[in-house]
């Protein structure tokens, strides 16, 4: 769950004279010289290894689908990324300077960029699509299940104080979309995936009086048939939690989640984190919580293989506050913070991780929502999109919003259906990547 802020919040209000300030007037500055220095390159210089062209159409006359040649690896010079936008927030690739490439400044306008033609193919299919289906308000919109018996998509919509949770119909066309409550409301739901039949959310508000109830941050689990949900978990040993950003249940039926500090920046919870950051894995059947990674500094989006091998989570410390004092501060974003997809492997017993690795260094903001598909790609939600990369990390195709997403998950009757979800959209792209189908 990350949220971006405008310029009222606490970067602007607090922090006017900080580091990240001074660093973002600093690019800009940088900028505006290269762009005025490039009239002066010595005319007919040649540089040697340029990829050419750096992007071009593909499987279409159309920019709606634009294939990044040899992943854009050697530019020609002057070129110039600035570490953040004008808002303080992270660059796109597209908003690069090129200075002699005029296609290059249609990259943010396309639905797809390519950057392995044979893969990127395969996945995408002869004729993918992407719609805007639904504007929402730019909150947090995060914990999509997909429940296949009802062909039915439940997301959470993080606003503090906030309890209905939306449901979109897609049994109608065009789909439908309106407010849910459990029984009782689970308030702001951050993760959630469907095990058995049953709903399991990763509830990240806490609050001292909510709906005529307290909530903490905890596991909770709805049964459709009654649309009763039940609390499995709320506490470490007394602690409050601090924020179950997302969770995966493995096939033993052990719980693993993340714990991050996001519901105090984003003032859903009332207490300042009591926990470091860290990754637990829960038994329900014994009530048991074990610590299995604490070195991320906000672990957040968290998947398997197909095989329950690999554990992956991301970590996006590079948006991150002050976890002390009685009233939140909000978060800001460092472009030099952690914003890193690892993977794990999981033990035979499937108790513990080892051997830790990093396998992708997100390109635009952080890596947020993080699920595995059918054949083993790894997906994750980056800025404005998803990134999808191979088991080893190699980015093979970025497909591209007009909102900020924070999470995803496949729908439909092939798993073909791909639905993200975020700060102001939701929206559906179909395609030949399969997700996996849980029950």
């Amino acid at each position: 769950m990350l949220q971006f802020e405008d310029s009222s919040s606490w970067l602007y209000q607090i922090g006017q004279q900080s580091l990240r300030t001074y660093e973002l007037l600093r690019d800009q500055v940088v900028n505006m010289r290269l762009r005025e220095a490039i009239p002066a390159v010595i005319a007919g210089s040649t540089q040697l290894g340029v990829v050419t062209p750096l992007v071009e159409p593909c499987l279409s006359s159309s920019i709606s689908i634009l294939c990044i040649n040899q992943y854009a690896s050697v530019m020609p010079y002057h070129f110039f990324r600035p570490s953040r936008n004008r808002t303080g927030w992270s660059s796109t690739f597209g908003s690069s300077y090129i200075s002699n490439d005029p296609l290059f400044s249609q990259v943010d306008n396309a639905d797809f960029l390519v950057f392995d033609r044979q893969r990127g193919f395969e996945l995408l299919g002869t004729s993918p699509s992407y719609e805007y289906i639904f504007e929402v308000p730019k909150n947090v919109h995060e914990a999509p299940v997909y429940v296949s018996t009802q062909n039915k998509l439940y997301i959470s919509r993080l606003t503090p104080g906030y309890l209905p949770q939306l449901v979109l119909d897609l049994n109608e066309d065009p789909p439908t979309i309106s407010e849910y409550l459990s029984d009782p409301p689970v308030y702001a739901p951050n993760g959630g995936t469907i095990h058995n039949g049953l709903i399991y959310w990763g509830a990240s508000g806490g609050i001292n009086s909510i709906g005529g109830t307290e909530q903490r941050p905890g596991v909770r689990v709805l049964d459709l048939a009654t649309n009763k949900s039940v609390e499995l978990l709320n506490n470490y040993f007394g602690y409050f939690f601090n924020c179950i950003d997302d969770l995966v249940v493995h096939p033993n039926g052990d719980i693993w989640f993340t714990d991050p500090n996001y519901s105090w920046y984003n003032k859903l919870s009332d207490v300042p984190p009591q926990l470091a950051a860290a990754t637990y894995r829960f038994r329900p059947s014994t009530g048991a919580v074990s610590i299995v990674e604490d070195t991320l500094a906000e672990p957040n989006g968290i998947a398997f293989s197909p095989d329950s091998k690999i554990l992956y989570i991301s970590d996006t410390g590079a948006v991150s506050g002050l976890v002390t004092g009685k009233v939140s501060q909000g978060q800001s974003y460092s472009h030099l913070g952690k914003k890193t997809v690892y993977a794990f492997d999981v033990s035979d017993d499937a108790t513990y991780l080892t051997n830790k690795r990093p396998i992708y260094l997100a390109q635009q903001h952080c890596p947020d929502g993080l699920k595995v598909a059918r054949n083993g790609y790894v997906l994750t939600a980056t800025g404005m999109g998803v990134d999808i990369l191979d088991s080893t990390g190699t980015l093979l195709v970025r497909v591209q919003t007009n909102y900020t997403v924070q999470n995803f998950a496949w729908a439909g009757n092939d798993f073909k259906e791909f639905w993200m979800m975020g700060e102001g959209g939701i929206s559906r792209v179909r395609w030949e990547l399969q997700g996996q189908e849980l029950k």
